[in-house]
Formats: structure tokens, sequence, C-alpha cells
């Protein structure tokens, strides 16, 4: 009997987690009942109540299981260290909030059972605010313009891994692993299922503004070059804008010698859009140096706590 683990990456989802068990449970057990299965929580340090609830789930059914950290590590290190710690035949992601719906894991089993490795969810439309659905599909269609591989749009992690693709994710041994872009680069050929993603059942989400940019800066770094050639480019253009500039400026001058008052604010025009863009491709080029530091140092993934039922 094959095995398919279920993993369920969480923080502070102390109203979610119950219900996902029960939905998942009931999922495998009347719709998939030829499979074994194991349901894997992976908490990343909540302080809202989640752990001693999902410890109570774990008492009552041994196909339970979790792994707390000891900290939180993490929106994308923390799943992709539970991908590497189950041990299905296949493992299926989905985020403990309700809005990967778990309809979804038949149709990804089906799949599988076709032959497809990988096989993932697409959020083909969103209940979420129309604005910030806009604004995700604009960052994903430039990141798919801009990369050397070819991004895959609306997509989450959400899906099924075969055990193949797993043992793949070990070899690498990313320290600041990005699934989504590493789905997209060195993935088998793999199967799109696409779904409306409805509202989160309960609570409030935990992405803000600079976990965004995080998220955003992390896929731009890890699978763009045009960040840096950009600087490059500019910044000749720039170089060659002054001498040309200067020249005129020069020839004027030496011409019209007194006639001609180069005047204070041409220089100070000059120097402040120079400037600014200096410092933006500092940090553009910093967020490069970031990225490679990350990777260098070596850090583990995550830290674990404590493991219950494995």
């Amino acid at each position: 009997m094959k095995l398919i683990s279920i993993l369920i990456p969480c923080f502070n989802e102390k109203e979610n987690v119950g219900p996902m068990a029960s939905a998942v449970t009931e999922i495998m057990e009347s719709q998939l009942p030829g499979y074994d299965y194991e349901l894997v929580f992976i908490d990343n340090d909540s302080t809202d109540g989640t752990r001693e609830i999902i410890r109570g789930l774990c008492g009552g059914n041994p196909k339970i299981k979790a792994i707390f950290n000891a900290r939180n590590f993490g929106q994308f290190n923390s799943p992709y260290y539970g991908l590497l710690q189950v041990h299905g035949d296949c493992v299926i992601e989905m985020v403990a909030d309700f809005q990967d719906p778990v309809e979804l894991i038949p149709q990804y089993v089906r799949a599988w059972e076709e032959g497809y490795k990988i096989v993932i969810g697409i959020k083909a439309s969103s209940k979420e605010n129309k604005l910030m659905y806009a604004l995700r599909s604009l960052y994903y269609r430039l990141i798919r313009k801009l990369s050397d591989v070819e991004q895959i749009e609306h997509f989450t992690g959400s899906g099924l891994y075969d055990r193949e693709f797993v043992e793949v994710l070990r070899s690498l041994d990313d320290p600041t692993p990005f699934l989504r872009g590493i789905v997209a680069e060195l993935g088998y050929k793999r199967k799109e299922i696409p779904y409306e993603q409805p509202n989160r059942r309960a609570g409030k989400t935990h992405n803000n503004l600079y976990r965004l940019y995080d998220a955003a800066m992390l896929s731009f770094t890890s699978y763009t070059k045009v960040g840096l050639r950009l600087a490059t480019v500019f910044g000749a253009i720039c170089c060659a804008l002054s001498m040309v500039i200067g020249i005129v400026y020069l020839v004027m001058k030496l011409i019209w010698w007194d006639r001609f008052p180069a005047g204070m604010a041409p220089l100070l025009i000059g120097m402040f859009f120079l400037g600014s863009v200096q410092i933006f491709f500092i940090g553009m080029v910093g967020e490069y140096v970031l990225t490679i530091n990350s990777r260098m140092m070596k850090r583990p993934l995550v830290i674990e706590e404590e493991r219950v039922n494995f």
C-alpha cells in the first residue's frame, strides 16, 4: 500500500489546524481508501496555542505527526524542511488556512498515478483583495519575463511531489531555498491543476509588506541577472551623458565666456540625480550580496525542538 504524506506548515493557526486535520482525514479515508497516509504538521514556533491543539490531535490519531521548530525560521525554510522529513512515496503540501482546497488532494493523486512526478495547483482566480491579486499577477508576469528560468505564474508551492523529486531537493543542500523557482528550474514534467483560491477559513494572514518584499527579492536575486545588468548599462549611459554634457558646457563657456553663466542649478540637479541612482543600485547589489551571504553561511534550514508520533 502506497504511503501519502500530507505536509501542513503552520504558524499561529489555532482556529484552523483542527478542522484541517478533520478535512484531510475524511478525504483520505473516504475518497482514497486504497492508500496509507500520514498527516504532518510543521509548526514555526506558534505562540497562540496552536501547538497544544496539534499535540491533542497527535494523541488521538497516530497517523497525525508534528515537528515543532525551536523558533520561527521563515515562510520558506520551514515547509521545505518538512518536505525532507516525511516518509511517503509522495508528499502533498498545503497551507493550514484552507486557501489550498483539500478537495485537490484526490486530483493530485490521480495525476500522480498517471505518471506525473510533480502535480501543482495554479490559482486561476482568487477571492482575495482584487488589487492584491492584480499586483501579484503583475509581479509574476514581470519575474517570468526577466528570469532565465521560465517561472510558474500563480504557483504558491501547493502540490504533490514524488519521492524522486524530494530526493533531488535533499541533494541540493540549499540553506535559502525557494521551492517555486526550484520546481520551475529542476522539476520533472509536471501537471498543473487550476483552482479558485478561497478566503482564509479563520484568522488573519501573517504576510505583511516586508515578508512579501522578502519573497519577491529572493525570487528576483535567485533567478534573474537583470538587476546587475541594469546597473551596468544604466551606469554606462549616465557616464556617457555626463561626459557629453560636460564637454558641451566647456565649449559653450569657452565661446561665450562672458555671457554664459553655468550656475549651480545644473550641478546640483545632476549631483542629486546621479547620487540617487548610485544609492538605488548599491541597494540592488546589496540584495544579491545578501542572498549569496545567506547561502555561503550554510546555516541549517530549521532547528527542531520536538517531534511527535515519528
